[in-house]
């Protein structure tokens, strides 16, 4: 096993920590005909990292791959859109795979994750002494899914980020194929009310809280210092304590593909949180980095 990582004098301004996949997609038609497929990668905390970076701030992306050609590529892609890699190299446990499946009513996905190096990350993966001067520590609903020792990891993860003087943001993102309705529900339910920033898309959370409305999910979240709702093409809201919410339409855009608008979104709110930014703002440049997303095939910002 090797690893890297930047010392903790010189801490870029958020972490964020997850598994991050190849990405498998056939070219010209569905996996059971196609006879070709591109290799990307896959990822919701990469695709903050990237999007954070992207917008000028020091984010660095904490995780585990296989010492495999697949790790070797996501490595490659990652560094060279200014990434700073925290990562750990596993010679026993290989990089996951994220297959895509177009298909007339959209695009299916198929997992193999199971037993892979990001699933094998653990209680003090990061501790607070490398977590010194971060700012921001950010995870999502995907990483306590991933394994027993993840789920472990992300709960001390919100212990130790604290403890090194960091906010903790987490994004519910919930994935059905990897594990159960209950034991996500009341797990993500939890992580959501614990954070410093919470994210969650307003149908995500009808469909595992039956919470209807902004308000409803505002009720079942007290105590989340900030809680972004985000819906759609209507809009986001946020919820900070001690004001009123602040709504920001979302604009008119011609959607490509909506896959890594909502992880766009979150790398555009964070860096405006980086820079202090009025929720008004911060809400805005959100937006504005899902939009950029929405209109290509790509889940990552393009490189300028």
């Amino acid at each position: 096993m090797s690893s890297s990582s930047p010392s903790p004098s010189s801490a870029p301004e958020i972490v964020c920590v997850g598994e991050t996949m190849a990405l498998i997609t056939p070219v010209g038609g569905a996996l059971v005909a196609a006879e070709t497929a591109t290799v990307g990668l896959a990822g919701a905390e990469s695709n903050v990292t990237a999007g954070i970076t992207a917008a000028g701030h020091r984010a660095a992306w904490a995780s585990r791959l296989g010492d495999d050609p697949l790790g070797d590529r996501i490595l490659s892609e990652l560094s060279r859109r200014g990434v700073e890699l925290w990562v750990e190299r596993d010679a026993d446990a290989p990089t996951g795979v994220m297959f895509k499946d177009p298909g007339a009513e959209g695009s299916t996905v198929y997992y193999y994750r199971r037993g892979s190096a990001a699933a094998t990350m653990a209680p003090g993966f990061l501790s607070p002494g490398r977590l010194a001067g971060v700012r921001i520590v950010h995870t999502t609903g995907i990483t306590p899914a991933l394994s027993d020792s993840c789920l472990r990891m992300v709960d001390q993860l919100f212990v130790d980020a604290r403890a090194a003087g960091a906010a903790v943001s987490f994004d519910v993102n919930d994935r059905r194929p990897l594990w159960s309705r209950e034991h996500a529900a009341a797990t993500l339910a939890r992580l959501a009310d614990a954070a410093d920033i919470t994210f969650v898309g307003r149908d995500e959370a009808e469909r595992i809280w039956g919470t209807a409305t902004p308000a409803d999910i505002r009720a079942f979240l007290p105590n989340c210092a900030l809680l972004v709702v985000k819906d759609g093409d209507v809009g986001a809201t946020a919820f900070a304590h001690g004001a009123e919410p602040v709504f920001v339409p979302a604009p008119v855009v011609d959607v490509v593909e909506p896959v890594g608008a909502g992880d766009a979104f979150a790398s555009g709110f964070l860096a405006a949180t980086l820079e202090e930014r009025p929720l008004a703002e911060r809400l805005a440049a959100g937006h504005a980095a899902a939009a950029r997303v929405l209109v290509t095939h790509a889940d990552m910002p393009p490189i300028v």
